[in-house]
């Protein structure tokens, strides 16, 4: 019996009721336009000042901020056609489940960046100009998205080289598992899951400690960025715990198998959408300079509204 069979059986069996899957799509929904509509916001603030795209800091922030906009519409894209249409063509599938994952894997990446760049600042003051120039942060933005794509695009080839080229014109229920069924895939996604949780926490922790020993004898700023690096933390404990999703989804199905649908609706709130949510707290709120700019700029949309 295939890995794609079994898993659109499961998901057959846990279908939630109308008025069920309509409140969770109604939510799902609503926080996606809720968290791209702040973070449109946020981009255009960055666009509109060259204070902010001459800035190697807020260039980071931006690609976060939009990384993020990708991956929010495409898992929502992908949630609510999973309840209007149940299953979809292969290839699709293949695209949408494609692009969220270079968008979830860069995630953690970037911050792993903004952490370094928080570090130099503060640490090592006098050759932030130097080391931080706008064209190294092109080239580090440009590494992120090859780094993802050597770790995702993988699947794909071992897909169309193990997998009959008829399932590509099928309709299956679009989730990575169904996609992407050799077992070879699901070995490397855990070894590359394993080596990125270890590279990116080590660069967390590195930088925050580094810091935190800094900010005992400096500026407040020392102090702030080491605030920034524990928020960076936390969002990527978030980011990270995506990782384990497959062997969640088999625990929950064995703790709680009467709210198995549930169980995924909640662990895609938190692993999926939550951490989207953080990204303008730590710079679109917390940081002065680009609040003073986006209250300008919230202003201005207020007004144009009104006459």
């Amino acid at each position: 019996m295939s890995t794609s069979y079994i898993n659109e059986t499961v998901v057959e069996n846990y279908r939630d009721a109308f008025t069920k899957a309509l409140f969770k799509n109604v939510i799902v929904v609503v926080l996606c336009i809720s968290i791209n509509y702040i973070n449109v916001a946020l981009i255009q603030t960055f666009c509109k000042h060259q204070i902010f795209y001459m800035n190697p800091r807020y260039i980071l922030f931006f690609h976060l901020v939009l990384n993020d906009m990708i991956q929010v519409t495409l898992t929502v894209i992908l949630f609510v056609s999973s309840y209007i249409f149940f299953q979809i063509n292969v290839s699709v599938c293949c695209v949408l489940i494609l692009l969220a994952l270079f968008a979830t894997e860069n995630t953690p990446l970037n911050l792993a960046c903004m952490a370094v760049e928080c570090y130099i600042a503060i640490c090592i003051p006098l050759r932030h100009v130097q080391i931080c120039t706008v064209k190294r942060t092109l080239m580090l933005i440009g590494l992120i998205w090859m780094t993802s794509m050597l770790s995702v695009l993988p699947d794909l080839f071992i897909s169309l080289a193990t997998i009959p080229l008829d399932f590509f014109h099928s309709r299956v229920f679009c989730l990575r598992e169904t996609v992407f069924q050799n077992p070879h895939i699901i070995k490397k996604r855990d070894i590359t899951y394993i080596v990125y949780l270890v590279i990116v926490w080590f660069i967390i922790f590195f930088t925050y400690f580094k810091i935190l020993f800094t900010a005992k004898t400096a500026s407040q700023d020392a102090t702030k960025a080491r605030n920034t690096i524990i928020l960076h933390g936390f969002q990527v404990l978030l980011c990270m715990s995506i990782y384990a999703e497959p062997l969640l989804r088999q625990v929950l199905q064995q703790w709680f198998p009467k709210n198995y649908s549930d169980s995924l609706f909640a662990c895609y709130i938190l692993f999926q959408i939550l951490p989207r949510a953080i990204s303008p707290i730590v710079y679109g709120v917390r940081d002065k300079t680009y609040r003073k700019y986006l209250k300008r700029y919230l202003f201005v949309q207020d007004l144009s509204i009104l006459f």
